[in-house]
């Protein structure tokens, strides 16, 4: 059932500008996966998309499986135990911490996001645990964030690191800055460490699927929870000089699936993009 209007947890919210008669992009994927820390004005945003894409629900059900299954690749195949997850969103089931941490007790994660909704509720979630941390950055500004002592006390920049920029980089509508902001990471990470991305995709053919980017951004232009939509070829320009994982640059649920899929595939589907590369 999803929240009521107030939640104790924004008492740690405390003069934060949070805007609840707008949608938030991290409250929109909560509603989206069916939680409960989102507002009517997120409600109504899933609704407009429901519409425009009646998908769109199950497409970010198989996004959250994704990603589970890319970090346990890494923790338990690749060995990776620091992450750092970009523009992390609010805390919903499964999430990076408590999937690296099943398998790996020890594995630091730290948080990265600088949307006030997703630091009060994430920091109040996360007291107890002393490996995993929520950090208040701007993720566009990789070279200050990471040789910021904060984060570097908490991770080890010297050795391999997990990236996690998953359904972040649609919401830099700037193409200029989300290849710097990619880059940029990826310029500061020690060899052998791992970029997971997912971006939301352009067919750019003038097929049914491109109509149907095209109807998703228009019809959120302007707005907070505003959208880009890119080609595949602007999206492996962010993996250059980077060792794509098999199965390369793909569809979310042609990643590993865990089995036979029992569910219909859907539009949405095929409107986003993702794949994992290691840093040589």
């Amino acid at each position: 059932m999803p929240a009521a209007e107030s939640e104790p947890w924004e008492d740690c919210a405390k003069g934060m500008a949070i805007d609840f008669d707008a949608p938030n992009q991290a409250r929109l994927f909560d509603a989206l996966l069916g939680g409960r820390d989102n507002y009517a004005a997120d409600r109504a945003a899933v609704e407009q998309l429901a519409v425009l894409a009646p998908g769109v629900r199950q497409m970010a059900k198989d996004h959250r499986e994704w990603f589970c299954r890319a970090l346990r690749l890494l923790v338990t195949q690749r060995g990776v135990d620091q992450f750092i997850d970009l523009g992390s969103g609010l805390p919903t089931v499964d999430n990076t911490h408590q999937i690296v941490q099943r398998h790996n007790p020890d594995a630091k994660v730290v948080y990265i996001d600088n949307d006030p909704v997703v630091l009060a509720h994430g920091r109040a979630l996360l007291e107890e645990n002393d490996n995993t941390h929520m950090l208040d950055y701007d993720i566009t500004e990789p070279e200050f964030v990471t040789t910021d002592p904060d984060l570097r006390r908490r991770i080890d920049f010297d050795r391999p690191i997990g990236l996690m920029l998953c359904a972040v980089t649609g919401h830099l509508l700037d193409d200029v800055v989300a290849r710097a902001t990619v880059h940029g990471w990826v310029d500061a990470l020690a060899p052998g460490s791992y970029v997971v991305i997912s971006q939301q995709y352009d067919h750019a053919d003038g097929s049914h699927y491109a109509h149907l980017a095209a109807a998703l951004r228009d019809g959120f232009r302007n707005t907070k929870i505003a959208t880009a939509f890119r080609d595949r070829t602007e999206v492996e320009y962010w993996f250059k000089g980077l060792e794509l994982i098999e199965p390369g640059l793909t569809f979310l649920h042609e990643w590993w699936p865990d089995g036979p899929r029992m569910t219909p595939l859907n539009d949405m589907n095929f409107m986003m993009l993702c794949g994992m590369g290691r840093k040589l």
